[in-house]
């Protein structure tokens, strides 16, 4: 297929468009490099450096390109940046999504993978999270990914436009070429390497008075690559109706604690810790269920060990000590 990847510098996008062009697919990475990195698109995808604003340059794109399906990945993504910005996570996650609805529909592109969050779920009782659970979400962030779902829900009732959507918590890990690279980072498995490199002095812990084992949050750890597997897998419903997943380690969870102390094992470094108070509004456990996708579409993730995901992102590190720039 001739696949266009919005967002294909980033992150998880880059991973992604590596996985895309080992199986041999024609992609196309479109980024602005607003957060993204020129060096992250991998060798073998051809890249457009525009924001999906400019609606003219990605219309052009699709007609020239002969696109036949887009993989979503553009998004501002941090929770608490979008509850001091509503405006820009509006902006970028809902507007800049409508205009590449638009532009898809003008160009006659009927079938989207759309990288989702499980932050549209917000706080629900009951974990693991399942895709029947109530749409609640508790900011901005989750709120405008919910809203670019409902968008994509009214395109596909009146004008056939088939998708995707896929929920999660937390990416982590990378392969040889491509990795987390964040300014200011904000996650905790890069922080707690990015101490046990030397480059911070401690990880902070927010909060260990949790009702949870060991007293801090639990969360679910995704590894990038089957989380791009997971993307890639759900291009084969697109011919037949639109559906939602959710992804998920497939466990209980880590919680703060284990992923500091996993950390501490893979790189044989010590990391001091401090523990400070609570965030506001973090719940004590989100995990997600992954077992619809499983079932309906066969997805089965090679690396949701901790310990693997960790390594991976620890090698990467060293590879790579200041980032892309390295």
């Amino acid at each position: 297929m001739r696949i266009l990847v919005t967002g294909g510098a980033g992150y998880i996008g880059s991973v992604v468009t590596e996985e895309l062009v080992k199986d041999r697919q024609t992609v196309v990475v479109y980024d602005s490099l607003y957060k993204g990195h020129r060096q992250a698109v991998v060798q073998g995808a051809d890249f457009v450096h525009a924001d999906l604003i400019d609606t003219e340059t990605l219309r052009d794109t699709l007609k020239s390109h002969n696109i036949e399906a887009v993989i979503h990945m553009a998004a501002d993504s941090l929770v608490g940046e979008s509850c001091e910005q509503p405006a820009k996570y509006y902006r970028n996650n809902v507007v800049a999504g409508l205009a590449l609805l638009e532009a898809m529909r003008d160009t006659g592109i009927s079938r989207i993978v759309f990288s989702s969050t499980a932050a549209t779920y917000g706080e629900p009782e009951k974990q693991p999270i399942e895709e029947t659970a109530s749409n609640n979400p508790t900011n901005p962030y989750g709120e405008s990914k919910l809203a670019f779902e409902h968008a994509m829900r009214w395109y596909d009732a009146a004008y056939g436009l088939r998708y995707a959507s896929l929920r999660y918590f937390n990416a982590a890990g990378a392969t040889t070429l491509c990795g987390e690279s964040h300014n200011p980072e904000s996650h905790i498995i890069p922080i707690a390497l990015e101490a046990a490199a030397g480059k911070r002095s401690h990880v902070e812990i927010y909060g260990d008075d949790y009702p949870t084992p060991d007293g801090t949050c639990v969360r679910d750890y995704i590894h990038v690559v089957d989380l791009a597997r997971a993307h890639i897998l759900a291009l084969k419903v697109l011919d037949q109706e639109s559906r939602i997943y959710n992804l998920g380690c497939g466990g209980d969870g880590y919680s703060v604690r284990e992923v500091i102390d996993t950390a501490r094992e893979v790189t044989g470094k010590d990391i001091r810790v401090k523990v400070g108070p609570r965030r506001a509004g973090d719940p004590s456990v989100l995990i997600a269920s992954s077992e619809k996708i499983k079932r309906e579409l066969g997805w089965q993730p090679q690396f949701q060990d901790l310990r693997i995901i960790i390594e991976s992102a620890w090698r990467w590190m060293l590879s790579h000590p200041d980032g892309y720039a390295s």
